[in-house]
Protein backbone atom coordinates (compact mmCIF):
# COMPACT_ATOMS: atom_id res chain seq x y z
CA UNK A 1 0.00 0.00 0.00
CA UNK A 2 2.79 2.42 0.87
CA UNK A 3 4.55 1.71 -2.45
CA UNK A 4 1.28 2.23 -4.34
CA UNK A 5 0.68 5.55 -2.55
CA UNK A 6 4.23 6.67 -3.29
CA UNK A 7 3.79 5.89 -7.00
CA UNK A 8 0.57 7.93 -7.08
CA UNK A 9 2.31 10.90 -5.47
CA UNK A 10 5.21 10.73 -7.96
CA UNK A 11 2.76 10.52 -10.88
CA UNK A 12 0.78 13.52 -9.62
CA UNK A 13 3.94 15.60 -9.19
CA UNK A 14 5.15 14.68 -12.67
CA UNK A 15 1.82 15.68 -14.22
CA UNK A 16 1.91 18.99 -12.38
CA UNK A 17 5.37 19.75 -13.75
CA UNK A 18 4.22 18.96 -17.30
CA UNK A 19 1.21 21.29 -16.93
CA UNK A 20 3.41 24.10 -15.58
CA UNK A 21 5.86 23.73 -18.46
CA UNK A 22 3.06 23.73 -21.03
CA UNK A 23 1.60 26.92 -19.57
CA UNK A 24 5.03 28.56 -19.50
CA UNK A 25 5.75 27.98 -23.18
CA UNK A 26 2.24 28.68 -24.51
CA UNK A 27 1.89 32.28 -25.75
CA UNK A 28 -0.95 34.29 -24.25
CA UNK A 29 -3.47 36.40 -26.11
CA UNK A 30 -1.83 38.99 -28.35
CA UNK A 31 1.60 37.30 -28.17
CA UNK A 32 3.46 35.58 -30.97
CA UNK A 33 5.65 32.58 -30.30
CA UNK A 34 9.07 33.27 -31.86
CA UNK A 35 10.33 30.89 -34.51
CA UNK A 36 13.59 29.07 -33.88
CA UNK A 37 16.41 31.60 -33.56
CA UNK A 38 14.08 34.57 -34.09
CA UNK A 39 12.58 37.32 -31.97
CA UNK A 40 8.86 38.02 -31.55
CA UNK A 41 7.36 40.98 -33.38
CA UNK A 42 8.76 44.30 -32.14
CA UNK A 43 7.66 47.86 -32.83
CA UNK A 44 10.70 50.11 -32.35
CA UNK A 45 10.66 53.72 -31.09
CA UNK A 46 10.31 56.32 -33.84
CA UNK A 47 12.12 59.40 -35.02
CA UNK A 48 10.16 62.56 -35.85
CA UNK A 49 9.84 61.37 -39.47
CA UNK A 50 8.15 58.15 -38.33
CA UNK A 51 11.04 55.81 -39.12
CA UNK A 52 12.71 53.55 -36.50
CA UNK A 53 15.29 55.15 -34.23
CA UNK A 54 18.62 53.33 -34.80
CA UNK A 55 20.72 55.77 -32.77
CA UNK A 56 23.24 54.13 -30.49
CA UNK A 57 26.56 52.34 -30.22
CA UNK A 58 26.43 48.82 -31.63
CA UNK A 59 28.82 45.90 -31.81
CA UNK A 60 28.94 42.44 -33.40
CA UNK A 61 30.05 39.51 -31.26
CA UNK A 62 31.14 37.15 -34.00
CA UNK A 63 34.63 36.04 -35.06
CA UNK A 64 34.01 36.84 -38.75
CA UNK A 65 36.90 39.31 -38.88
CA UNK A 66 39.21 36.28 -38.69
CA UNK A 67 37.17 34.33 -41.25
CA UNK A 68 33.60 34.90 -42.46
CA UNK A 69 33.25 31.13 -42.95
CA UNK A 70 33.36 28.39 -40.30
CA UNK A 71 36.87 28.14 -38.87
CA UNK A 72 38.90 26.37 -36.22
CA UNK A 73 41.16 28.04 -33.68
CA UNK A 74 44.61 28.52 -35.15
CA UNK A 75 48.02 29.87 -34.30
CA UNK A 76 48.96 33.31 -35.48
CA UNK A 77 51.67 34.10 -38.07
CA UNK A 78 54.50 34.10 -35.48
CA UNK A 79 53.63 31.73 -32.60
CA UNK A 80 57.32 31.44 -31.70
CA UNK A 81 57.22 35.00 -30.34
CA UNK A 82 53.51 35.76 -29.97
CA UNK A 83 52.29 32.54 -28.35
CA UNK A 84 48.55 32.71 -27.71
CA UNK A 85 48.52 36.51 -28.18
CA UNK A 86 48.46 36.16 -31.94
CA UNK A 87 46.13 33.15 -32.11
CA UNK A 88 42.73 33.30 -33.79
CA UNK A 89 39.57 31.94 -32.15
CA UNK A 90 37.34 29.24 -33.55
CA UNK A 91 34.05 30.54 -34.87
CA UNK A 92 30.83 29.82 -36.67
CA UNK A 93 30.60 31.50 -40.06
CA UNK A 94 28.18 34.24 -41.01
CA UNK A 95 27.87 33.16 -44.66
CA UNK A 96 24.45 31.75 -45.43
CA UNK A 97 24.91 28.33 -47.02
CA UNK A 98 28.38 28.01 -45.48
CA UNK A 99 30.66 28.81 -48.43
CA UNK A 100 31.54 31.82 -50.58
CA UNK A 101 30.82 30.98 -54.26
CA UNK A 102 34.26 31.86 -55.63
CA UNK A 103 35.25 31.47 -59.25
CA UNK A 104 38.18 28.98 -59.45
CA UNK A 105 40.83 31.61 -60.23
CA UNK A 106 39.49 33.88 -57.48
CA UNK A 107 39.67 31.05 -54.92
CA UNK A 108 43.34 30.63 -55.78
CA UNK A 109 43.82 34.37 -55.21
CA UNK A 110 42.11 34.13 -51.80
CA UNK A 111 44.57 31.39 -50.76
CA UNK A 112 47.50 33.49 -52.00
CA UNK A 113 46.20 36.46 -49.98
CA UNK A 114 46.17 34.34 -46.82
CA UNK A 115 49.70 33.06 -47.40
CA UNK A 116 50.98 36.64 -47.87
CA UNK A 117 48.78 38.36 -45.28
CA UNK A 118 51.76 39.50 -43.19
CA UNK A 119 53.91 40.78 -46.07
CA UNK A 120 54.25 44.46 -46.99
CA UNK A 121 56.30 46.35 -49.55
CA UNK A 122 55.56 50.06 -49.86
CA UNK A 123 58.71 50.48 -51.93
CA UNK A 124 57.05 48.86 -54.92
CA UNK A 125 54.03 50.66 -56.33
CA UNK A 126 52.75 47.50 -58.01
CA UNK A 127 52.84 45.44 -54.81
CA UNK A 128 51.96 48.10 -52.26
CA UNK A 129 48.30 47.09 -52.12
CA UNK A 130 48.71 43.52 -53.33
CA UNK A 131 50.61 42.31 -50.29
CA UNK A 132 49.27 42.02 -46.76
CA UNK A 133 45.91 42.28 -45.05
CA UNK A 134 44.68 45.88 -45.29
CA UNK A 135 43.78 45.73 -41.59
CA UNK A 136 47.45 45.02 -40.85
CA UNK A 137 48.32 48.31 -42.57
CA UNK A 138 45.55 50.32 -40.87
CA UNK A 139 43.57 50.93 -44.03
CA UNK A 140 39.90 51.76 -43.54
CA UNK A 141 38.09 48.41 -43.56
CA UNK A 142 35.31 48.92 -46.10
CA UNK A 143 31.80 47.46 -46.07
CA UNK A 144 30.73 45.00 -44.77
CA UNK A 145 33.95 44.26 -42.83
CA UNK A 146 33.68 47.41 -40.71
CA UNK A 147 30.46 46.05 -39.20
CA UNK A 148 31.89 42.81 -37.79
CA UNK A 149 35.36 43.88 -36.73
CA UNK A 150 35.92 43.50 -32.96
CA UNK A 151 35.28 47.20 -32.40
CA UNK A 152 32.02 49.11 -31.75
CA UNK A 153 30.50 51.59 -34.16
CA UNK A 154 27.97 54.35 -33.75
CA UNK A 155 24.86 55.23 -35.74
CA UNK A 156 23.87 58.89 -35.63
CA UNK A 157 20.43 59.38 -37.13
CA UNK A 158 19.68 63.04 -36.65
CA UNK A 159 18.16 63.81 -40.04
CA UNK A 160 15.75 62.19 -42.48
CA UNK A 161 18.24 62.95 -45.28
CA UNK A 162 21.50 61.64 -43.82
CA UNK A 163 22.61 58.92 -41.40
CA UNK A 164 26.19 58.90 -40.09
CA UNK A 165 27.99 55.64 -39.30
CA UNK A 166 31.21 56.12 -37.36
CA UNK A 167 33.59 53.23 -36.64
CA UNK A 168 36.17 52.95 -33.89
CA UNK A 169 38.75 51.17 -36.08
CA UNK A 170 40.93 53.72 -37.88
CA UNK A 171 38.28 56.39 -37.13
CA UNK A 172 36.51 55.33 -40.34
CA UNK A 173 33.20 57.01 -41.20
CA UNK A 174 30.58 56.99 -43.89
CA UNK A 175 27.42 58.94 -44.63
CA UNK A 176 24.27 57.17 -45.78
CA UNK A 177 22.50 59.50 -48.20
CA UNK A 178 18.80 58.76 -48.03
CA UNK A 179 16.86 58.42 -51.30
CA UNK A 180 19.74 59.64 -53.46
CA UNK A 181 20.08 58.65 -57.12
CA UNK A 182 23.61 59.94 -57.78
CA UNK A 183 26.23 57.27 -58.45
CA UNK A 184 29.58 57.15 -56.63
CA UNK A 185 31.71 60.09 -57.84
CA UNK A 186 34.97 58.17 -57.25
CA UNK A 187 36.06 54.93 -55.53
CA UNK A 188 36.77 55.29 -51.80
CA UNK A 189 37.75 53.06 -48.90
CA UNK A 190 34.28 53.10 -47.30
CA UNK A 191 32.34 53.35 -50.54
CA UNK A 192 29.26 55.32 -51.55
CA UNK A 193 26.20 54.56 -49.40
CA UNK A 194 22.63 55.34 -50.47
CA UNK A 195 19.77 54.39 -48.17
CA UNK A 196 16.01 53.96 -48.13
CA UNK A 197 13.43 52.43 -45.83
CA UNK A 198 11.52 49.24 -46.54
CA UNK A 199 8.97 49.24 -43.74
CA UNK A 200 11.00 49.27 -40.52
CA UNK A 201 14.21 48.07 -42.22
CA UNK A 202 16.98 50.45 -43.24
CA UNK A 203 18.35 49.31 -46.62
CA UNK A 204 21.76 50.67 -47.67
CA UNK A 205 23.13 50.23 -51.19
CA UNK A 206 26.94 50.44 -51.18
CA UNK A 207 29.04 50.82 -54.34
CA UNK A 208 32.27 52.58 -55.30
CA UNK A 209 34.57 50.72 -52.90
CA UNK A 210 38.27 50.41 -53.54
CA UNK A 211 39.34 46.84 -54.45
CA UNK A 212 42.15 46.81 -51.88
CA UNK A 213 39.91 46.09 -48.87
CA UNK A 214 39.44 42.48 -47.75
CA UNK A 215 36.49 40.81 -46.05
CA UNK A 216 38.54 39.16 -43.27
CA UNK A 217 41.98 38.01 -42.19
CA UNK A 218 41.54 34.77 -44.15
CA UNK A 219 42.18 36.62 -47.41
CA UNK A 220 38.59 36.77 -48.67
CA UNK A 221 38.46 39.63 -51.16
CA UNK A 222 36.54 41.44 -53.89
CA UNK A 223 37.15 43.59 -56.95
CA UNK A 224 36.20 47.16 -57.85
CA UNK A 225 32.82 45.79 -58.99
CA UNK A 226 31.74 44.96 -55.45
CA UNK A 227 28.09 45.75 -54.75
CA UNK A 228 26.76 45.37 -51.20
CA UNK A 229 23.15 45.76 -50.09
CA UNK A 230 22.83 46.02 -46.30
CA UNK A 231 19.69 45.62 -44.19
CA UNK A 232 19.39 46.89 -40.58
CA UNK A 233 16.30 45.72 -38.64
CA UNK A 234 15.68 46.38 -34.93
CA UNK A 235 14.60 43.23 -33.08
CA UNK A 236 14.36 44.61 -29.54
CA UNK A 237 15.62 47.63 -27.59
CA UNK A 238 18.99 45.87 -27.41
CA UNK A 239 19.36 43.89 -30.65
CA UNK A 240 19.44 44.60 -34.35
CA UNK A 241 19.70 42.09 -37.22
CA UNK A 242 22.32 42.87 -39.86
CA UNK A 243 22.16 41.29 -43.30
CA UNK A 244 24.23 41.99 -46.39
CA UNK A 245 23.95 40.63 -49.91
CA UNK A 246 27.31 40.67 -51.70
CA UNK A 247 27.70 40.66 -55.46
CA UNK A 248 30.85 40.85 -57.60
CA UNK A 249 30.74 39.15 -61.03
CA UNK A 250 34.53 39.31 -61.35
CA UNK A 251 35.10 37.22 -58.22
CA UNK A 252 31.96 35.22 -57.38
CA UNK A 253 29.72 32.96 -59.45
CA UNK A 254 26.56 34.42 -57.88
CA UNK A 255 25.43 36.85 -55.16
CA UNK A 256 25.74 35.55 -51.58
CA UNK A 257 24.60 36.69 -48.18
CA UNK A 258 25.84 37.17 -44.62
CA UNK A 259 23.73 37.75 -41.49
CA UNK A 260 24.27 38.13 -37.74
CA UNK A 261 22.88 40.16 -34.83
CA UNK A 262 24.27 43.44 -33.56
CA UNK A 263 24.11 44.27 -29.84
CA UNK A 264 23.50 47.69 -28.35
CA UNK A 265 26.25 48.66 -25.91
CA UNK A 266 24.53 49.45 -22.61
CA UNK A 267 27.37 50.43 -20.29
CA UNK A 268 26.94 53.63 -18.33
CA UNK A 269 28.42 56.60 -20.21
CA UNK A 270 29.37 54.38 -23.15
CA UNK A 271 31.04 56.29 -25.96
CA UNK A 272 33.01 55.60 -29.09
CA UNK A 273 36.74 55.84 -28.38
CA UNK A 274 39.68 56.32 -30.73
CA UNK A 275 41.69 53.58 -32.38
CA UNK A 276 43.91 55.59 -34.70
CA UNK A 277 46.31 52.85 -35.70
CA UNK A 278 48.52 54.66 -38.23
CA UNK A 279 51.35 55.22 -35.69
CA UNK A 280 51.29 51.48 -34.93
CA UNK A 281 52.13 50.64 -38.56
CA UNK A 282 54.91 53.10 -39.30
CA UNK A 283 57.78 50.78 -38.40
CA UNK A 284 56.17 47.86 -40.23
CA UNK A 285 55.59 49.80 -43.44
CA UNK A 286 58.41 52.35 -43.47
CA UNK A 287 61.05 50.84 -41.20
CA UNK A 288 63.36 49.88 -44.07
CA UNK A 289 63.36 53.53 -45.19
CA UNK A 290 64.07 55.10 -41.80
CA UNK A 291 67.16 57.22 -41.52
CA UNK A 292 70.07 55.23 -40.18
CA UNK A 293 72.16 56.90 -37.44
CA UNK A 294 75.81 56.37 -36.57
CA UNK A 295 78.58 55.17 -38.89
CA UNK A 296 81.32 57.15 -40.59
CA UNK A 297 80.94 60.92 -41.00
Amino acid sequence: MRIDLLNRVITAVALSIVVILCVAVTPGNGQQAPANGQFPAYRPPRMADGHPDLNGIWQAFVSANWDVQDHEAQAGPHPEIMGAYGAGPAGQGIVEGGEIPYKPQALAKKKENFDKRMLTDVGNDEKWHNLGDPELKCYMPGVPRATYMPFPFQIVQGSSQYILMSYEFASAQRIVRMNWKQEAPTPSWMGWSRGHWEGDTLVVDVTGQRPETWLDRAGDFHSEDLHVVERYTLLSPYHMMYEATIEDPQVYTRPWKISFPLYRRMEKNIQLLEFKCVPFTEQLLYGPFSKQTGGAR
